[in-house]
């Protein structure tokens, strides 16, 4: 199984990468996301959404990132981006 989320790790890394606009809010350091972390949030949920899962269940920690869980999870309400349901992951990882 870690050879799998590995698999997805590097499948994900320009997904992820390309998330940095969002660094900023989903660490803590800002209390709102920049317009372009929005408008990239919402290109990666229309086409990658199980990168976002990949994220959530720790895949940013690869990048030395530490996430702040509380505000990644309200990251699509703040964009007003619609998201499958988190509990949705499990089928796409």
């Amino acid at each position: 199984m870690p050879r799998r989320a590995s698999a997805q790790s590097s499948d994900c890394t320009s997904t992820i990468i390309s998330l940095a606009p969002c660094l900023n809010y989903i660490t803590g350091s800002s209390d709102s996301p920049a317009v372009p972390c929005c408008s990239q949030l919402a290109k990666v949920v229309q086409t990658e959404p199980k990168c976002l899962c990949l994220v959530l269940n720790g895949g940013a920690s690869q990048f030395g990132v530490t996430l702040n869980q509380t505000k990644a999870l309200a990251l699509p309400g703040a964009c007003n981006v619609q998201t499958p349901p988190v509990s949705r992951c499990n089928g796409m990882l």
